[in-house]
């Protein structure tokens, strides 16, 4: 069975984390198994509290100073397992709702790499 690998950068979202992971759980992803990774980018709000409580449910990585998101990626995508990859940001501001209209371009071999957008409905 192949796999996508659900990667959130996650800096400063003791707010949104739980609303997102709960929402990232329940998300179909086109039957395929996933796997999600966090990487925590030194956040100083109480988020790694949070994720400190998550560690027998998730991967989390955490950077022991802030690099930015291109490096949470980075750190991530090393670690991951899956045939294919899907960025999440911690703020809900992209929906998991989303996977599933997404993931089949790739799952049947008709696109390399596909992109959301929040402006678009289609």
């Amino acid at each position: 069975m192949q796999k996508v690998t659900v990667i959130i950068p996650v800096f400063n979202e003791k707010d949104t984390i739980s609303a997102l992971l709960d929402r990232v759980e329940k998300a179909a992803f086109a039957g395929l198994e996933k796997e999600i990774i966090l990487v925590d980018d030194f956040s100083t709000d109480g988020t790694r509290s949070i994720l400190d409580g998550l560690k027998d449910k998730y991967r989390i990585l955490y950077h022991e100073k802030n690099k930015g998101k291109g490096a949470a990626v980075k750190t991530a995508v090393k670690e991951a397992s899956g045939d294919f990859i899907v960025i999440q940001d911690a703020d809900l501001e992209y929906s998991p709702d989303d996977y599933d209209k997404l993931l089949p371009f790739l799952i049947n071999g008709e696109a390399d790499a596909v992109y959301g957008s929040r402006f678009k409905n289609s």
